[in-house]
């Protein structure tokens, strides 16, 4: 683990302590636990962009083959 400090503010601290008292973990834990959450958020949001961006990347060209005609020759067979 990397040692990082960080800034909080008094109500930051305070409501952190007490979910941290209730929930019986260290305030460090909560923290982790609060990053790691973001970090899945948003990389779903990234991956989610990257997959709406690619949607239709092709749809203008003119040098691809017939795969409609493809799949209709292999279905065929």
């Amino acid at each position: 683990m990397v040692r990082t400090q960080i800034y909080l503010t008094e109500h930051q601290r305070n409501e952190l302590a007490a979910i941290a008292k209730t929930a019986g973990k260290k305030q460090s834990q909560l923290i982790r636990e609060a990053i790691d959450r973001l970090i899945e958020q948003a990389g779903s949001s990234r991956r989610e962009a990257a997959l709406r961006g690619a949607a239709g990347i092709w749809k203008d060209r003119t040098d691809l083959p017939d795969f409609k005609a493809m799949r209709a020759e292999w279905d065929r067979n």
